[in-house]
């Protein structure tokens, strides 16, 4: 699974139809193996089924019925975590994903997917390049979602042969610093082309620190730009120990991104500029076509609020009988965690999930950035 196949996968769950069945969103964490979730899970099953209504039960237990079966064949050796939505009934739906990084242990059942979950796994873990070099090898690895999607090799060609037949050594040792020079502009080179055409907006270096070092003087700025870390690497590192190493590096660089665009938004809330915070000021923004970028705490707890079928309008408040709007009477509770980040993806608005930040917790949890009218 890699990042634009995770944002279709988003795209389609967000723009699902509602229809009279629920959707079963599972999010499992395989980490530690079967006998870790399953004991969870089963209890979740429980809770589930003794709270659904009768006639809602055959579509439940047909949708978990394929949620079980990929769980008990499907799963891959390697995954660490996995997402699977099923709704039962007229309108059949099945959607199972898996992922190189843990997800935590979920069950929910309503009438749209779960997909906060997703949109954090994509925040977090997004995608970079990491490039591994040695003064005679490099690797040039593109990551996402903690997965090697691709691998490049490069080799530079062997000089020492020549020496003592048609080189002196005088002349060996200067055409190898003009070799070690052109490989290194040749690393570079394919380096930026690999950057420019994928877009990629983060690049980590690892390696020896005389090779990195080099590497590192010679990148153009629009390369330097991206550099988010270097880190000391054996150049013979296995593939997956070298993500390992430099996954969680990355990650620390995604979280001080976002904690920037929270100060940011404080920042802004301050001047009295383009911004707006809490839930109620973020939905009337997403509801003028405002919303540029949508900031929220992980810890954010959204406030009692619903939903309209009918005429989809979105309120703070108590369940009501029927909609004020266009007084029709199918309404249903909303999740305000969901509801603002399916707005942001329906939306293609930016959103940036945010630990450890008591200003933005201070304002509600939740913010947004503005275009100007």
């Amino acid at each position: 699974m890699d990042l634009p196949n995770l944002r279709d996968h988003v795209h389609t769950l967000v723009t699902m139809d509602e229809t009279d069945e629920v959707v079963i969103s599972c999010y499992v964490n395989l980490e530690a193996g079967r006998a870790r979730y399953r004991d969870s899970l089963d209890e979740r099953v429980r809770i589930l089924r003794a709270a659904l209504p009768a006639r809602r039960r055959p579509a439940f237990e047909q949708a978990l019925g394929r949620i079980e079966a990929f769980l008990a064949s499907e799963l891959g050796p390697a995954s660490a975590g996995a997402a699977i939505f099923s709704r039962g009934g007229e309108h059949p739906f099945f959607l199972p994903l898996q992922f190189k990084v843990p997800v935590s242990d979920q069950m929910t059942v309503d009438p749209l997917p779960s997909v906060y979950e997703l949109v954090l796994l994509k925040d977090v873990f997004h995608r970079y390049v990491l490039m591994i070099s040695t003064e005679t090898h490099a690797r040039i690895i593109e990551v996402s979602l903690g997965d090697v999607t691709s691998q490049l090799w490069l080799e530079q060609p062997e000089l020492r042969k020549r020496v003592g037949r048609e080189w002196t050594r005088d002349h060996y040792q200067n055409h190898r610093r003009d070799r070690s020079d052109k490989f290194v502009k040749e690393k570079i080179g394919v380096l930026d082309r690999l950057i420019t055409e994928r877009r990629y907006d983060h690049l980590v270096l690892a390696g020896s620190r005389h090779t990195v070092a080099r590497i590192r003087a010679n990148l153009p700025r629009r390369l330097a730009d991206k550099l988010i870390d270097i880190v000391p690497m054996r150049g013979a590192a296995e593939t997956e120990a070298a993500v390992l190493a430099t996954l969680a590096s990355f990650v620390a660089h995604e979280q001080q991104e976002s904690l920037r665009a929270a100060n940011l938004l404080l920042d802004e809330l301050r001047r009295g500029a383009l911004a707006v915070a809490g839930t109620k000021a973020v939905l009337e923004a997403f509801g003028r076509g405002q919303l540029d970028s949508l900031i929220i705490a992980q810890a954010y707890s959204p406030p009692e609020g619903w939903v309209c079928r009918g005429c989809q309008r979105t309120e703070i408040g108590t369940l009501p009988a029927a909609c004020p709007g266009c007084g029709g009477r199918s309404v249903r509770e909303a999740d305000f965690k969901e509801e603002l980040v399916r707005l942001a993806e329906k939306s293609g608005c930016a959103i940036e999930i945010v630990c450890d930040c008591d200003e933005l917790l201070e304002i509600g949890g939740v913010g947004g950035l503005l275009r100007g009218l």
